[in-house]
This record gives C-alpha cells, structure tokens and sequence, in this order.
C-alpha cells in the first residue's frame, strides 16, 4: 500500500494487522482521485471508518487543507497515527478516537462544515451503510457545506439506495468487485 500521488508520492503506508479492517486498494482510491481532483485543493476530508487512514492521507497529499479521520479501534489509530508520522505530516489533520455516530453528531455540534466524506465500513454491515448515510443527510447535514460530496465505497453486488434523507446518489463507479457511489445534498450532481 502506498500514496498514490501528490507530494508523498510513492511513499509506503501500512495496514492494521489482522483482518478486523480492509483498506481500499490502490488501484481504486486512484479512480476515487482522479474523479475528486478538480475538488481536493484546500478541501476539508472527512474519512470515516479510516482504518489506515491511507484516503484521508492521499487526500492532503493532493492538496486538501485537512483531514479528519474517525476511526474507533485503537490498533487502527496506532496505524493512522504510525503513517501520518512516518510522512512526517504533524498538522492539518484531526484524530476522532471514537464511533463514526458519536464522531459526525459531535463535528456537527461544532458548527463546522467538510467539503468531501469517504465512508468505508465493513462490507458485510449493511446497517452500518444506511444508518452512517442517513445521519449525513439528516440530522448532521449542517457538517456538509452546500456543494459537498459524500463517496461511499461498498461491494458492487451490495445495493445502497439512490436517497438517504437529503443526500442524493448522482453518480456510481464499479471497479472490480467494490464500488463507488457518490451522493450529494443538494439535486444537482457537483462534478
């Protein structure tokens, strides 16, 4: 695993041990990159369930101004916090040690907004999909600026719906076996 592009072109990342977290591959966080380019530059990233953080890094190596990453499992957050360090990056992002829920509620309290979210829960956990998408376009759609992008990565044989609360799916990206949909809370596709 590495960064794709961007100023830690080429450098090596690492992956938590074990088989608790699956880090999105290479070949489809550069897809995901290259449709978010014209976005990217001084955006604020939101990657959740960020295991390795390798999305939340590739997005402030291609500029973004900063990145906050949710993740809950400490083994993770050692990892993230390991390849953050070893990219010698030591500011412009936020750590939020707890649930993706209690993370989004808590940065929505703030009064802060975030141009672009990832969300890459567990593939088998459907639930986890509809009710992360639901409290985006819900009650924490206030984190969102008006133009924001919501990308969520799942399986390509899993269907996530067109419409949760005000989030809108605009555009779906299947490479190999996952897939990328991308919504936005406004009816209007933003890229």
């Amino acid at each position: 695993m590495r960064v794709i592009a961007g100023q830690f072109r080429s450098r090596p990342l690492i992956a938590p041990k074990g088989s608790d977290t699956r880090p999105t591959s290479d070949r489809l966080r550069e897809t995901l990159f290259n449709v978010l380019a014209p976005r990217i530059e001084s955006s604020v990233f939101l990657d959740l369930y960020a295991g390795s953080g390798a999305v939340g890094i590739e997005a402030l190596s291609r500029g973004a101004s900063e990145a906050v990453f949710v993740e809950n499992s400490e083994s993770a957050l050692r990892t993230i916090r390991a390849n953050l360090s070893s990219l010698g990056i030591r500011g412009s992002y936020t750590l939020e040690p707890r649930s993706v829920s209690a993370a989004l509620n808590r940065l929505a309290a703030t009064g802060r907004t975030v141009n672009l979210v990832f969300l890459d829960p567990p593939y088998a956990d459907a639930a986890e999909y509809e009710s992360t998408l639901n409290l985006l376009g819900g009650e924490c759609l206030p984190l969102l600026a008006p133009d924001a992008i919501v990308i969520a990565e799942h399986l390509k044989k899993l269907s996530l719906d067109d419409r949760y609360a005000s989030l809108r799916r605009y555009r779906i990206l299947k490479q190999g076996d996952s897939a990328l949909s991308f919504y936005s809370p406004s009816t209007t596709s933003p890229l």
